[in-house]
């Protein structure tokens, strides 16, 4: 917080304030149990009885009113002020007691002084009246005429915005250019700019292996002859040390040398902050903790080396879920879901999935679909970057080119380069019925997956930058018949951001793939041939849709296929997106793709966002539908598209 050069002698109201964060979260959906009444919102919609909490209820409220007074102020500052005071975004809550009132207006005050200080408004007045009574001159024992709502006046002279001037960095980090902290003559002199050029020099000596750097010295001077902030920082690096022994404390279930040992916080390597945060990302992605925390130690061990301490709290290792998603060109699907995070001490996990599929679309019971399975996963199994996954699925399937039942067998392990580059190989074994346009068929297929994935997208769930690229191939034997074959499939999806907060996402997804050897089309597994079509594919066209056709118009699946999507993601508010997109695809009978009977759907989409992922929903119509095929489609589910 800059301070005040003493020849000056103009004087604001100055006050001691912190830097808080507040983070905002709430449950998707979730049920209120009141003293009279039930109580359901779904995503924040209050749907019916009361959400009032009768242990939340205030003992001897005080009502008020409250008037915000910003003259001088542009919209940005005026909202920023606006979301710092609580009395402004809770005029419904009431005070407890008259001087609880009077404690809530001084908090306020501070808070608002802190947003004048955020926006580099150093010069800034605030005045906070009660009833008329500055509340510097109410005594601690206040009471207020609760005839009505008690009325609280709130008075922000902004001031000048202040520039930074000079700027000095001593000590350890001497040498440093300042400009690349975002510290120069003329720039932002807000206090959160100050505050994180500051943390972002100490992560820069703490890079450099030095665990115990700090800085010793933040001295910020506001000048109110020329509205500038001459800024001042040292730091002390302290020794390079590498890292020591790690302690894990809080397990109970899980084994705590398997923590260590997946952590991979070895003893001796070079100490980085980003090891630490990729430890506990590594260790939070287990599924197994509610919350994990790596602490460092204040001092060093006697051998020079920083210990190490895994905080974890573990979280239920049995849940279930269920879900649900809808098109109308696939019908309604159910799934249901149950699953041990923790099944022998080490993060193993047991899944058993089922799910029932083309609802109300199905003409009669025997063409629904229908599908099961049981999958393991145990992470770490040779080392902490392998994980082996084994698994048991079976599957009826009556998409409108063909019928299928299978059930696959899969055994396989993935390797972990790094934190965005895997690969994966295992053994799987496939038996499938089908009835298809070359009749009744049974096949037995033996394959090798392979597939080499890198993953550099800024978020799983709702991406806004980065990209994600697979490279996949599968060579099969096909027992029955004596067919030998393999399958190339490649993809990429990239997103990014535009605007200062991401107001609009370009994403674009590319992918392909083709089918060698087989001997005739027939020859190779109906569920192996390439179709597309549907939510995931091409919009507009009915699940697997897109295909060669025979001479009876039937659909036959191809050697080759090409699909591309385009959608612009466009934020509306901060829960409520807008998303044209146009998808596109062809399939062809040979292995070169023959791009002479391009399909493309067009169409609009809503997202949703909720805590677990947006929730979509996209409209789409073909621009150029097959004779009796679909008009249009609408597309339901939870997470974006790619």
């Amino acid at each position: 917080m800059p301070k005040k050069r003493t020849d000056q002698r103009k004087s604001i109201a100055y006050w001691r304030a912190g830097t808080a964060l507040a983070v905002a979260a709430a449950m998707s959906v979730y049920p209120v149990f009141v003293r009279e009444a039930f109580a359901l919102k779904i995503f924040g919609i209050q749907l019916w009885g009361s959400d009032k909490d009768e242990a939340n209820e205030v003992l001897d409220p005080v009502r008020f009113t409250v008037t915000l007074n910003t003259p001088g102020a542009d919209s940005k500052l005026r909202d920023s002020l606006e979301n710092s005071s609580l009395m402004v975004t809770e005029p419904e809550k009431p005070a407890s007691g008259d001087l609880g009132l009077l404690i809530r207006a001084k908090d306020d005050r501070d808070r608002l002084i802190a947003a004048l200080y955020e926006n580099a408004r150093y010069g800034g007045i605030v005045t906070v009246k009660i009833a008329g009574r500055d509340i510097d001159s109410i005594p601690p024992n206040p009471t207020f005429n609760r005839a009505g709502p008690v009325p609280v006046v709130i008075d922000v002279t902004p001031g000048p915005v202040f520039k930074l001037g000079t700027v000095r960095l001593q000590g350890d980090i001497t040498g440093h250019d300042p400009a690349d902290y975002g510290l120069v003559t003329g720039g932002d002199a807000g206090s959160l700019a100050i505050i994180r050029a500051g943390n972002k020099l100490i992560d820069d000596l703490k890079a450099e292996g030095r665990p115990l750097a700090k800085l010793t010295k933040r001295e910020a001077v506001a000048n109110h002859a020329n509205n500038t902030v001459d800024l001042t920082m040292v730091a002390e690096g302290g020794p390079v040390a590498p890292l020591g022994d790690v302690a894990v404390k809080g397990d109970k279930a899980v084994d705590p040398d398997f923590i260590r040992r997946y952590s991979r916080l070895n003893s001796g390597e070079p100490y980085s902050p980003d090891k630490l945060r990729k430890a506990s990302d590594r260790l939070r992605k287990l599924g197994v903790f509610s919350s994990v925390a790596i602490k460092e130690a204040n001092t060093l061990a006697p051998n020079g080396s920083l210990p190490l301490t895994i905080e974890v709290s573990e979280g239920k290792f049995r849940y279930f879920g269920v879900g649900a998603q809808y098109s109308t060109t696939e019908g309604a699907g159910l799934q249901g879901y149950w699953g041990h995070r923790n099944l022998f001490g080490k993060a193993e996990s047991l899944r058993i999935e089922g799910a029932v599929t083309r609802l109300g679309e199905a003409s009669t019971v025997q063409d629904i679909d229908y599908s099961a399975g049981i999958i393991f996963t145990k992470p770490g199994i040779f080392n902490p970057q392998t994980t082996f996954t084994a698994s048991l699925k079976a599957k009826t399937e009556h998409p409108d080119s063909y019928d299928a039942q299978t059930v696959t067998g899969y055994g396989g392990f993935a390797y972990d380069f790094n934190d965005y580059d895997t690969a994966a190989a295992g053994l799987e074994v496939e038996w499938a019925s089908t009835e298809d346009a070359f009749g009744t068929n049974d096949y037995l297929t033996t394959s090798v997956p392979l597939e080499f994935v890198r993953d550099r997208r800024n978020d799983k769930l709702n991406p806004t930058d980065g990209f994600r690229a697979s490279i996949s191939a599968k060579p099969s034997y096909e027992a029955l018949n004596g067919t030998i074959f393999s399958s190339f499939e490649a993809s990429t999806t990239g997103y990014k951001g535009l605007g200062s907060d991401d107001q609009v996402v370009l994403a674009g997804k590319i992918a392909g793939g083709v089918l060698f050897g087989g001997g005739s089309l027939e020859d190779i597994p109906t569920t192996r041939r390439f179709f597309a079509g549907g939510g995931g594919s091409v919009r507009g066209y009915s699940y697997q849709e897109i295909s060669p056709y025979d001479v009876n118009g039937k659909a036959t699946g191809g050697r080759s296929y090409v699909v591309t999507s385009l959608e612009a993601r466009v934020k509306v508010t901060e829960t409520i997106g807008i998303v044209p997109f146009i998808d596109a695809g062809v399939v062809s009978s040979e292995v070169t793709p023959d791009f002479s009977d391009i399909r493309a759907g067009a169409g609009i989409g809503l997202r949703y966002a909720t805590p677990f992922g947006p929730l979509r929903l996209d409209v789409a119509m073909p621009l150029e539908k097959y004779p009796s095929g679909s008009n249009f489609g609408i597309y339901a589910g939870i997470g974006q598209s790619f």
